[in-house]
């Protein structure tokens, strides 16, 4: 199949998604006891009612459904009940670069720590450099995000004073988050990589590429490691796509104004169009990074086929 069908496919199939997702996302928040003004302290009901008839939640169901459609179909994902003068577009595009930042220096250093620790790992089976690996992957995807982000805030930024938490001030206020958030994708990529390592090792094609010479660098990273990290692109998709809109957790430790702790504030209060306007904006990365990832793969690995 050629690669313009398969897009074009995908991206039909996309936008459904999207649809299913924001129908579901509406009707639930509609489903929701009370408003985003109800639990508003010291707010006579007349005022409250003056408010509902301003951002029209006092229209019929099926009006907010379609008239929220529409918007969405000009990239408008209304104004935020909570922000005063703001919308969600821009607290998204306020929100979204900090969580970016964050984001991309923890998928990097995930990447860069854990498929080094799982070949090394792989090639060393049984030998202190391989449990010394499985022990960091396993503190790594047991002990908790906010445990760890606990425990470098004390030792780096309250002991040791090598950092400065609770503002954002651009790059060097983001590594210490990003290598916090990075710690549990390293951990998960070094023990893939490592059983993919040991599989692929174990192949007739890895025998044969030795009997006719090759060296042993060449089996390695050029035979085996590519085949290995399939399942670790596969994995890339959904990671990129949720660590670059954010962990809430991370991000209330650190004091980073990121997307995550937006989302979340939004819940608590009842925010409808903003729990709505990030849902929306994290599905359709979510989607599109799934597609990319597919389309790499058919490229890596030519058994795979795009249909």
């Amino acid at each position: 199949m050629k690669i313009k069908t398969y897009i074009l496919k995908r991206t039909v199939s996309s936008i459904i998604t999207l649809f299913i997702v924001i129908t579901i996302t509406f009707f639930m928040m509609r489903a929701i006891p009370g408003g985003p003004f109800t639990d508003a302290k010291a707010i006579p009901n007349f005022v409250i009612e003056k408010m509902n008839e301003r951002y029209g939640l006092n229209d019929p169901l099926y009006i907010q459904y379609g008239r929220y459609l529409l918007n969405i179909l000009c990239f408008d994902l209304g104004p935020s009940y909570r922000y005063e003068g703001m919308t969600v577009n821009e607290l998204i595009a306020d929100s979204f670069p900090v969580s970016f930042i964050v984001g991309g220096l923890a998928l990097l250093i995930s990447l860069v720590i854990g498929i080094p620790l799982g070949v090394i790992s792989a090639l060393r089976r049984g030998k202190w450099q391989d449990k010394t690996s499985m022990i960091f992957a396993t503190l790594g995807v047991t002990v908790p995000s906010f445990v760890l982000a606990s425990a470098f805030v004390y030792i780096f930024a309250w002991h040791l004073g090598w950092v400065t938490v609770g503002f954002w001030d651009g790059i060097s206020t983001a590594i210490l988050p990003a290598v916090t958030l990075a710690l549990y994708p390293a951990a998960f990529i070094s023990r893939l990589v490592r059983s993919e390592m040991l599989e692929v090792l174990g192949q007739d094609y890895i025998r044969t590429a030795y009997a006719k010479g090759l060296g042993r660098s060449s089996v390695i990273y050029i035979h085996a490691l590519k085949n290995a990290l399939i399942p670790v692109i596969t994995y890339l998709g959904p990671l990129t796509a949720g660590i670059l809109t954010g962990s809430f957790v991370i991000e209330k430790v650190y004091g980073v104004p990121g997307l995550g702790t937006f989302f979340v504030t939004s819940i608590n209060n009842r925010d409808y169009t903003m729990i709505m306007g990030v849902t929306v904006f994290y599905s359709a990365i979510l989607v599109s990074f799934n597609m990319i990832t597919d389309i790499c793969l058919s490229f890596i690995d030519p058994r795979i086929k795009l249909r």
